[in-house]
Protein backbone atom coordinates (compact mmCIF):
# COMPACT_ATOMS: atom_id res chain seq x y z
CA UNK A 1 0.00 0.00 0.00
CA UNK A 2 1.27 3.48 -0.93
CA UNK A 3 0.42 7.02 0.00
CA UNK A 4 -0.28 9.76 -2.52
CA UNK A 5 3.38 10.49 -3.18
CA UNK A 6 4.30 6.87 -3.72
CA UNK A 7 5.84 5.96 -0.37
CA UNK A 8 5.32 2.34 0.64
CA UNK A 9 3.43 2.46 3.94
CA UNK A 10 2.26 -1.14 4.41
CA UNK A 11 3.08 -4.62 3.07
CA UNK A 12 0.63 -7.47 3.60
CA UNK A 13 -0.41 -10.82 2.16
CA UNK A 14 -3.64 -12.73 1.58
CA UNK A 15 -5.00 -15.82 -0.13
CA UNK A 16 -7.99 -13.84 -1.42
CA UNK A 17 -6.37 -10.51 -2.13
CA UNK A 18 -9.48 -8.67 -3.34
CA UNK A 19 -11.45 -9.72 -0.28
CA UNK A 20 -8.63 -8.76 2.09
CA UNK A 21 -8.01 -5.33 0.58
CA UNK A 22 -11.69 -4.43 0.24
CA UNK A 23 -12.24 -5.24 3.93
CA UNK A 24 -10.30 -2.10 4.83
CA UNK A 25 -12.78 0.12 2.97
CA UNK A 26 -16.17 -1.20 4.10
CA UNK A 27 -18.18 1.73 5.55
CA UNK A 28 -19.72 -0.52 8.20
CA UNK A 29 -16.26 -1.19 9.64
CA UNK A 30 -15.01 2.39 9.61
CA UNK A 31 -15.66 2.99 13.31
CA UNK A 32 -14.63 -0.47 14.49
CA UNK A 33 -11.10 -0.31 13.13
CA UNK A 34 -8.15 0.21 15.43
CA UNK A 35 -7.03 3.88 15.29
CA UNK A 36 -3.75 2.83 13.70
CA UNK A 37 -5.61 0.96 10.93
CA UNK A 38 -7.94 3.92 10.39
CA UNK A 39 -4.93 6.18 9.96
CA UNK A 40 -3.45 3.71 7.47
CA UNK A 41 -6.68 3.56 5.43
CA UNK A 42 -6.87 7.34 5.23
CA UNK A 43 -3.36 7.47 3.74
CA UNK A 44 -3.77 4.71 1.12
CA UNK A 45 -3.70 6.07 -2.43
CA UNK A 46 -2.41 3.13 -4.49
CA UNK A 47 -1.47 -0.56 -4.42
CA UNK A 48 1.03 -2.93 -5.96
CA UNK A 49 0.35 -6.67 -6.01
CA UNK A 50 2.85 -9.51 -6.40
CA UNK A 51 1.55 -13.02 -7.04
CA UNK A 52 3.45 -15.98 -5.56
CA UNK A 53 2.90 -19.73 -5.70
CA UNK A 54 2.45 -20.72 -2.07
CA UNK A 55 1.80 -19.46 1.46
CA UNK A 56 5.40 -20.17 2.60
CA UNK A 57 6.70 -18.13 -0.35
CA UNK A 58 4.30 -15.33 0.60
CA UNK A 59 5.62 -15.34 4.16
CA UNK A 60 9.21 -15.15 2.94
CA UNK A 61 8.52 -12.37 0.44
CA UNK A 62 6.53 -10.35 2.96
CA UNK A 63 9.41 -10.40 5.41
CA UNK A 64 11.93 -9.51 2.71
CA UNK A 65 9.90 -6.52 1.46
CA UNK A 66 9.28 -5.18 4.97
CA UNK A 67 12.98 -5.37 5.80
CA UNK A 68 13.81 -3.67 2.48
CA UNK A 69 11.29 -0.80 2.60
CA UNK A 70 10.57 -0.50 6.38
CA UNK A 71 6.95 0.68 5.91
CA UNK A 72 5.74 2.79 8.83
CA UNK A 73 2.61 0.68 9.43
CA UNK A 74 4.38 -2.68 9.61
CA UNK A 75 5.63 -3.74 13.00
CA UNK A 76 6.97 -7.20 12.14
CA UNK A 77 10.32 -8.06 10.60
CA UNK A 78 11.83 -4.65 11.32
CA UNK A 79 14.08 -5.80 14.15
CA UNK A 80 17.63 -6.20 12.88
CA UNK A 81 18.72 -8.11 16.00
CA UNK A 82 21.03 -10.97 15.15
CA UNK A 83 20.50 -14.24 16.98
CA UNK A 84 23.53 -15.81 18.66
CA UNK A 85 25.54 -18.47 16.82
CA UNK A 86 28.24 -20.87 17.94
CA UNK A 87 31.44 -20.62 15.92
CA UNK A 88 34.18 -23.26 15.74
CA UNK A 89 37.28 -22.59 13.64
CA UNK A 90 38.93 -25.82 12.37
CA UNK A 91 42.12 -23.92 11.51
CA UNK A 92 42.94 -23.55 15.20
CA UNK A 93 45.10 -26.31 16.59
CA UNK A 94 42.66 -26.55 19.50
CA UNK A 95 39.29 -25.31 18.17
CA UNK A 96 37.23 -23.40 20.72
CA UNK A 97 33.46 -22.95 20.91
CA UNK A 98 32.64 -19.23 20.79
CA UNK A 99 29.35 -17.30 20.77
CA UNK A 100 29.13 -14.76 17.93
CA UNK A 101 26.38 -12.69 16.30
CA UNK A 102 27.56 -12.59 12.70
CA UNK A 103 28.25 -15.44 10.31
CA UNK A 104 31.29 -14.80 8.10
CA UNK A 105 32.68 -16.64 5.10
CA UNK A 106 35.83 -17.65 6.97
CA UNK A 107 35.86 -21.46 6.68
CA UNK A 108 34.62 -21.76 10.26
CA UNK A 109 31.74 -23.96 11.25
CA UNK A 110 28.60 -22.28 12.62
CA UNK A 111 25.70 -23.69 14.62
CA UNK A 112 22.38 -21.96 15.24
CA UNK A 113 21.03 -19.33 15.32
CA UNK A 114 19.63 -19.81 18.82
CA UNK A 115 16.78 -17.86 20.37
CA UNK A 116 18.49 -16.66 23.56
CA UNK A 117 22.11 -16.17 24.52
CA UNK A 118 21.63 -16.98 28.24
CA UNK A 119 20.40 -20.57 27.79
CA UNK A 120 23.01 -21.02 25.04
CA UNK A 121 25.85 -20.09 27.41
CA UNK A 122 24.51 -22.57 29.94
CA UNK A 123 24.32 -25.25 27.26
CA UNK A 124 27.94 -24.63 26.25
CA UNK A 125 29.04 -24.80 29.88
CA UNK A 126 27.31 -28.17 30.16
CA UNK A 127 28.94 -29.32 26.92
CA UNK A 128 32.33 -28.37 28.34
CA UNK A 129 31.68 -30.73 31.26
CA UNK A 130 30.27 -33.44 29.02
CA UNK A 131 32.86 -33.41 26.23
CA UNK A 132 35.95 -31.73 27.74
CA UNK A 133 36.09 -28.94 25.14
CA UNK A 134 37.43 -25.38 25.31
CA UNK A 135 35.19 -22.34 25.21
CA UNK A 136 36.23 -18.86 24.14
CA UNK A 137 37.89 -18.09 27.47
CA UNK A 138 40.10 -21.19 27.42
CA UNK A 139 43.87 -20.72 27.94
CA UNK A 140 45.55 -24.04 27.08
CA UNK A 141 49.30 -24.46 27.56
CA UNK A 142 51.60 -26.50 25.30
CA UNK A 143 53.78 -29.04 27.08
CA UNK A 144 57.34 -30.05 26.21
CA UNK A 145 56.22 -33.28 24.52
CA UNK A 146 53.85 -31.40 22.18
CA UNK A 147 50.65 -32.26 24.03
CA UNK A 148 48.38 -29.68 25.61
CA UNK A 149 47.47 -28.85 29.21
CA UNK A 150 43.87 -27.61 28.77
CA UNK A 151 43.01 -25.98 32.07
CA UNK A 152 44.92 -24.11 34.73
CA UNK A 153 42.65 -25.22 37.59
CA UNK A 154 40.80 -28.30 38.81
CA UNK A 155 38.22 -28.36 36.03
CA UNK A 156 39.69 -31.43 34.35
CA UNK A 157 39.28 -33.44 37.52
CA UNK A 158 35.72 -32.19 37.93
CA UNK A 159 34.87 -32.97 34.30
CA UNK A 160 36.44 -36.43 34.50
CA UNK A 161 38.68 -36.01 31.43
CA UNK A 162 42.47 -36.29 31.20
CA UNK A 163 44.11 -32.91 31.76
CA UNK A 164 46.74 -33.38 29.06
CA UNK A 165 45.74 -34.31 25.50
CA UNK A 166 47.22 -34.38 22.03
CA UNK A 167 45.71 -32.25 19.30
CA UNK A 168 44.19 -35.32 17.67
CA UNK A 169 42.61 -36.48 20.92
CA UNK A 170 41.15 -33.04 21.48
CA UNK A 171 39.73 -32.90 17.94
CA UNK A 172 37.90 -36.15 18.61
CA UNK A 173 36.21 -34.39 21.53
CA UNK A 174 35.33 -31.50 19.23
CA UNK A 175 33.77 -33.86 16.68
CA UNK A 176 31.53 -35.40 19.35
CA UNK A 177 30.53 -31.98 20.68
CA UNK A 178 29.72 -30.70 17.19
CA UNK A 179 27.58 -33.75 16.45
CA UNK A 180 25.69 -33.12 19.68
CA UNK A 181 25.29 -29.40 18.98
CA UNK A 182 24.07 -29.94 15.46
CA UNK A 183 21.59 -32.53 16.67
CA UNK A 184 20.17 -30.06 19.16
CA UNK A 185 19.95 -27.39 16.47
CA UNK A 186 18.08 -29.71 14.13
CA UNK A 187 15.74 -30.80 16.91
CA UNK A 188 14.92 -27.15 17.49
CA UNK A 189 14.41 -26.59 13.74
CA UNK A 190 11.89 -29.46 13.60
CA UNK A 191 10.07 -28.04 16.62
CA UNK A 192 10.00 -24.53 15.12
CA UNK A 193 8.57 -25.79 11.81
CA UNK A 194 5.76 -27.59 13.63
CA UNK A 195 5.06 -24.52 15.76
CA UNK A 196 5.03 -22.25 12.70
CA UNK A 197 2.59 -24.56 10.86
CA UNK A 198 0.33 -24.68 13.90
CA UNK A 199 0.30 -20.89 14.24
CA UNK A 200 -0.52 -20.53 10.53
CA UNK A 201 -3.42 -22.99 10.82
CA UNK A 202 -4.77 -20.96 13.76
CA UNK A 203 -4.44 -17.86 11.53
CA UNK A 204 -1.93 -16.33 13.96
CA UNK A 205 -0.01 -14.92 11.04
CA UNK A 206 2.16 -12.47 12.96
CA UNK A 207 3.44 -15.26 15.21
CA UNK A 208 3.91 -17.57 12.21
CA UNK A 209 5.87 -14.86 10.43
CA UNK A 210 8.19 -14.35 13.42
CA UNK A 211 8.81 -18.10 13.64
CA UNK A 212 9.36 -18.16 9.88
CA UNK A 213 12.25 -15.73 10.17
CA UNK A 214 13.97 -17.91 12.77
CA UNK A 215 13.39 -21.11 10.74
CA UNK A 216 14.78 -19.49 7.59
CA UNK A 217 17.90 -18.27 9.38
CA UNK A 218 18.42 -21.64 11.04
CA UNK A 219 18.10 -23.51 7.73
CA UNK A 220 20.63 -21.18 6.09
CA UNK A 221 23.14 -21.56 8.90
CA UNK A 222 23.16 -25.30 9.56
CA UNK A 223 25.81 -27.17 7.62
CA UNK A 224 26.57 -30.79 7.04
CA UNK A 225 28.73 -32.41 9.75
CA UNK A 226 32.39 -32.80 8.94
CA UNK A 227 35.44 -33.92 10.92
CA UNK A 228 37.99 -31.38 12.02
CA UNK A 229 41.28 -32.05 10.31
CA UNK A 230 44.45 -30.04 10.00
CA UNK A 231 44.42 -27.78 6.98
CA UNK A 232 46.27 -29.31 4.06
CA UNK A 233 47.50 -26.54 1.73
CA UNK A 234 47.71 -29.02 -1.15
CA UNK A 235 44.09 -30.18 -0.78
CA UNK A 236 41.50 -28.80 -3.22
CA UNK A 237 39.38 -25.93 -1.91
CA UNK A 238 35.65 -26.25 -1.36
CA UNK A 239 35.07 -24.14 -4.50
CA UNK A 240 37.24 -26.42 -6.61
CA UNK A 241 35.52 -29.48 -5.19
CA UNK A 242 32.12 -28.00 -6.06
CA UNK A 243 33.26 -27.26 -9.62
CA UNK A 244 34.58 -30.78 -10.04
CA UNK A 245 31.39 -32.33 -8.67
CA UNK A 246 29.38 -30.14 -11.05
CA UNK A 247 31.54 -31.31 -13.95
CA UNK A 248 30.79 -34.91 -13.08
CA UNK A 249 27.06 -34.36 -12.58
CA UNK A 250 26.62 -32.49 -15.89
CA UNK A 251 29.10 -34.62 -17.87
CA UNK A 252 31.13 -31.54 -18.86
CA UNK A 253 34.52 -31.69 -20.53
CA UNK A 254 36.15 -29.83 -17.65
CA UNK A 255 35.30 -27.95 -14.47
CA UNK A 256 33.14 -24.89 -15.29
CA UNK A 257 35.49 -22.23 -13.97
CA UNK A 258 33.43 -19.45 -15.58
CA UNK A 259 29.64 -19.62 -15.24
CA UNK A 260 27.04 -17.05 -16.26
CA UNK A 261 23.45 -17.14 -14.99
CA UNK A 262 20.38 -15.27 -16.30
CA UNK A 263 17.13 -14.34 -14.53
CA UNK A 264 14.04 -12.38 -15.59
CA UNK A 265 12.15 -10.12 -13.17
CA UNK A 266 8.87 -8.28 -13.64
CA UNK A 267 5.70 -7.27 -11.79
CA UNK A 268 2.71 -8.68 -13.68
CA UNK A 269 4.36 -7.97 -17.01
CA UNK A 270 5.51 -4.44 -16.14
CA UNK A 271 9.03 -3.22 -15.39
CA UNK A 272 10.44 -6.28 -17.18
CA UNK A 273 14.19 -6.53 -16.60
CA UNK A 274 16.87 -9.21 -16.59
CA UNK A 275 20.11 -9.88 -14.80
CA UNK A 276 23.26 -11.78 -15.62
CA UNK A 277 25.71 -12.70 -12.88
CA UNK A 278 29.07 -14.33 -13.42
CA UNK A 279 30.99 -16.67 -11.13
CA UNK A 280 34.71 -17.28 -11.66
CA UNK A 281 36.36 -20.17 -9.86
CA UNK A 282 33.15 -20.81 -7.95
CA UNK A 283 32.91 -17.25 -6.55
CA UNK A 284 31.01 -14.10 -7.58
CA UNK A 285 32.78 -11.96 -10.18
CA UNK A 286 30.79 -8.78 -9.51
CA UNK A 287 32.75 -6.59 -11.91
CA UNK A 288 31.21 -8.64 -14.72
CA UNK A 289 27.59 -8.57 -13.57
CA UNK A 290 25.21 -7.12 -16.14
CA UNK A 291 21.59 -5.98 -16.12
CA UNK A 292 19.18 -5.49 -19.03
CA UNK A 293 15.98 -3.67 -19.83
CA UNK A 294 13.75 -5.57 -22.24
CA UNK A 295 13.61 -3.60 -25.49
CA UNK A 296 12.11 -5.97 -28.06
CA UNK A 297 8.50 -6.06 -26.83
CA UNK A 298 6.07 -4.98 -24.12
CA UNK A 299 4.24 -7.33 -21.76
CA UNK A 300 4.74 -10.54 -19.84
CA UNK A 301 6.66 -13.18 -21.82
CA UNK A 302 9.57 -14.74 -19.93
CA UNK A 303 10.60 -16.84 -22.92
CA UNK A 304 10.94 -13.89 -25.32
CA UNK A 305 12.69 -11.88 -22.62
CA UNK A 306 15.19 -14.68 -22.01
CA UNK A 307 15.87 -15.09 -25.74
CA UNK A 308 16.47 -11.34 -26.07
CA UNK A 309 18.94 -10.91 -23.21
CA UNK A 310 20.90 -14.09 -23.95
CA UNK A 311 21.18 -12.99 -27.57
CA UNK A 312 22.31 -9.50 -26.60
CA UNK A 313 24.94 -10.84 -24.19
CA UNK A 314 26.64 -13.27 -26.54
CA UNK A 315 26.30 -11.11 -29.65
CA UNK A 316 28.37 -8.55 -27.77
CA UNK A 317 30.94 -11.11 -26.62
CA UNK A 318 31.33 -12.25 -30.23
CA UNK A 319 31.73 -8.66 -31.44
CA UNK A 320 34.37 -7.99 -28.78
CA UNK A 321 36.20 -11.25 -29.46
CA UNK A 322 35.79 -12.43 -25.87
CA UNK A 323 35.49 -16.04 -24.77
CA UNK A 324 32.15 -17.55 -23.86
CA UNK A 325 31.72 -18.98 -20.34
CA UNK A 326 32.23 -22.67 -19.59
CA UNK A 327 28.58 -22.98 -18.56
CA UNK A 328 25.38 -20.96 -18.96
CA UNK A 329 22.71 -21.37 -16.28
CA UNK A 330 19.12 -20.28 -16.80
CA UNK A 331 16.76 -19.60 -13.92
CA UNK A 332 13.80 -21.63 -15.08
CA UNK A 333 12.67 -24.83 -16.74
CA UNK A 334 12.66 -26.27 -20.24
CA UNK A 335 10.83 -23.28 -21.76
CA UNK A 336 13.41 -20.75 -20.60
CA UNK A 337 16.29 -23.06 -21.54
CA UNK A 338 14.81 -23.55 -25.00
CA UNK A 339 14.51 -19.78 -25.41
CA UNK A 340 18.18 -19.33 -24.49
CA UNK A 341 19.23 -21.98 -27.01
CA UNK A 342 17.08 -20.29 -29.66
CA UNK A 343 19.09 -17.09 -29.18
CA UNK A 344 22.34 -18.89 -30.07
CA UNK A 345 20.74 -20.54 -33.10
CA UNK A 346 19.43 -17.18 -34.34
CA UNK A 347 22.95 -15.73 -34.09
CA UNK A 348 24.56 -18.73 -35.77
CA UNK A 349 26.71 -19.36 -32.69
CA UNK A 350 27.81 -22.63 -31.15
CA UNK A 351 26.47 -22.44 -27.60
CA UNK A 352 28.47 -23.42 -24.55
CA UNK A 353 26.84 -26.02 -22.27
CA UNK A 354 23.45 -24.70 -21.07
CA UNK A 355 21.32 -25.92 -18.17
CA UNK A 356 18.25 -24.64 -16.37
CA UNK A 357 17.52 -24.83 -12.67
CA UNK A 358 13.80 -25.28 -12.06
CA UNK A 359 12.92 -23.71 -8.71
CA UNK A 360 10.13 -25.93 -7.42
CA UNK A 361 12.10 -29.19 -7.24
CA UNK A 362 15.63 -27.81 -7.88
CA UNK A 363 15.72 -30.00 -11.00
CA UNK A 364 18.45 -29.49 -13.60
CA UNK A 365 17.06 -29.20 -17.14
CA UNK A 366 19.00 -29.75 -20.38
CA UNK A 367 18.29 -28.39 -23.88
CA UNK A 368 19.41 -31.52 -25.76
CA UNK A 369 16.64 -33.95 -24.93
CA UNK A 370 18.29 -35.48 -21.88
CA UNK A 371 15.97 -36.34 -19.02
CA UNK A 372 15.89 -33.78 -16.19
CA UNK A 373 18.49 -34.46 -13.52
CA UNK A 374 17.67 -34.67 -9.82
CA UNK A 375 20.71 -34.73 -7.55
CA UNK A 376 20.76 -34.62 -3.73
CA UNK A 377 20.09 -31.22 -2.20
CA UNK A 378 23.40 -31.40 -0.31
CA UNK A 379 25.38 -32.06 -3.51
CA UNK A 380 28.20 -29.46 -3.71
CA UNK A 381 27.57 -28.85 -7.41
CA UNK A 382 23.86 -28.22 -6.89
CA UNK A 383 24.59 -25.89 -3.99
CA UNK A 384 26.89 -23.90 -6.26
CA UNK A 385 24.13 -23.63 -8.88
CA UNK A 386 21.70 -22.52 -6.18
CA UNK A 387 24.06 -19.78 -5.00
CA UNK A 388 24.46 -18.62 -8.59
CA UNK A 389 20.71 -18.66 -9.25
CA UNK A 390 19.90 -16.87 -5.98
CA UNK A 391 22.47 -14.17 -6.75
CA UNK A 392 20.98 -13.64 -10.24
CA UNK A 393 17.52 -13.43 -8.68
CA UNK A 394 18.68 -10.88 -6.10
CA UNK A 395 20.42 -8.76 -8.73
CA UNK A 396 17.37 -8.78 -11.05
CA UNK A 397 14.97 -7.91 -8.24
CA UNK A 398 17.19 -5.04 -7.11
CA UNK A 399 17.19 -3.59 -10.63
CA UNK A 400 13.41 -4.04 -10.85
CA UNK A 401 12.95 -2.22 -7.53
CA UNK A 402 15.21 0.60 -8.72
CA UNK A 403 13.09 1.11 -11.83
CA UNK A 404 9.86 1.07 -9.84
CA UNK A 405 11.27 3.57 -7.35
CA UNK A 406 12.31 5.84 -10.21
CA UNK A 407 8.81 5.59 -11.68
CA UNK A 408 7.31 6.43 -8.28
CA UNK A 409 9.49 9.53 -8.06
CA UNK A 410 8.59 10.61 -11.58
CA UNK A 411 4.88 10.14 -10.83
CA UNK A 412 5.09 12.94 -8.27
CA UNK A 413 4.45 15.40 -11.09
CA UNK A 414 1.05 13.79 -11.78
CA UNK A 415 -0.34 15.58 -8.71
CA UNK A 416 0.69 19.03 -9.94
CA UNK A 417 -2.14 20.63 -11.98
CA UNK A 418 -1.51 22.08 -15.39
CA UNK A 419 1.57 20.01 -16.17
CA UNK A 420 1.02 18.26 -19.50
CA UNK A 421 3.39 16.04 -21.45
CA UNK A 422 5.07 18.95 -23.25
CA UNK A 423 6.01 20.81 -20.08
CA UNK A 424 6.96 17.56 -18.34
CA UNK A 425 9.33 16.74 -21.22
CA UNK A 426 10.76 20.26 -21.00
CA UNK A 427 11.51 19.74 -17.32
CA UNK A 428 13.27 16.44 -18.00
CA UNK A 429 15.28 18.01 -20.83
CA UNK A 430 16.31 20.84 -18.51
CA UNK A 431 17.09 18.87 -15.33
CA UNK A 432 17.50 15.24 -16.40
CA UNK A 433 15.88 13.72 -13.30
CA UNK A 434 13.29 14.32 -10.60
CA UNK A 435 16.06 14.46 -8.00
CA UNK A 436 17.74 17.41 -9.73
CA UNK A 437 14.38 19.10 -10.31
CA UNK A 438 13.54 18.87 -6.60
CA UNK A 439 16.81 20.60 -5.78
CA UNK A 440 16.29 23.44 -8.26
CA UNK A 441 15.29 27.00 -7.35
CA UNK A 442 12.15 28.67 -8.74
CA UNK A 443 14.35 30.82 -10.99
CA UNK A 444 16.04 27.72 -12.44
CA UNK A 445 12.68 26.06 -13.08
CA UNK A 446 11.53 29.20 -14.88
CA UNK A 447 14.33 28.66 -17.42
CA UNK A 448 12.59 25.50 -18.73
CA UNK A 449 10.51 25.92 -21.91
CA UNK A 450 6.87 26.72 -21.19
CA UNK A 451 7.45 27.96 -17.64
CA UNK A 452 7.02 31.52 -16.42
CA UNK A 453 7.87 32.90 -12.98
CA UNK A 454 4.42 32.20 -11.51
CA UNK A 455 4.15 28.57 -12.66
CA UNK A 456 7.78 27.92 -11.71
CA UNK A 457 7.17 29.36 -8.24
CA UNK A 458 4.08 27.18 -7.76
CA UNK A 459 5.93 24.03 -8.84
CA UNK A 460 8.86 24.89 -6.57
CA UNK A 461 6.48 25.30 -3.61
CA UNK A 462 4.72 22.02 -4.49
CA UNK A 463 7.98 20.07 -4.53
CA UNK A 464 9.09 21.73 -1.30
CA UNK A 465 5.87 20.70 0.44
CA UNK A 466 6.40 17.10 -0.61
CA UNK A 467 9.97 17.18 0.64
CA UNK A 468 8.82 18.45 4.01
CA UNK A 469 5.92 16.00 4.29
CA UNK A 470 7.94 12.99 5.30
CA UNK A 471 11.00 10.78 4.88
CA UNK A 472 12.88 10.49 1.65
CA UNK A 473 10.97 8.73 -1.10
CA UNK A 474 12.38 5.23 -1.71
Amino acid sequence: MKDRIGRIIYVGKAKALKKRVSSYFQPSRAFTLHPKIRALVEMIADFDAIEVKSEPEALLLEGKLIKQWKPRYNTDFTDDKRFPLVRVDPREELPRFRIVRLRKDDHSRYFGPFAHSGPLRKALAQMRRQFGILLGDGTPRRLADGSWHLYDDARAEIYGFPESVTSQEYRERVDRACAFLEGKSREWLTSLRAEMASASERREFERAAGLRDIVFALEKTLERPRHFERTDPTAPSADEAALESLREALALAGPPRSIECFDISHISGTFVVASMVRFAGGRPDRDNYRRFRIKGFMGNDDFRAMEEVVGRRYRRLRQEGRAFPDLVVIDGGSGQVGAALKAFVALGLDPPPIVGLAKREETIVFPDGRAPLDIPLDHPGLRLLQRLRDEAHRFANTFNADLRSRKIRESLLDDFPGLGPVRRAALMDRFGSIERLRGATAAEIAEADGFGPRLASELHAFLGAIRAAGPKIP
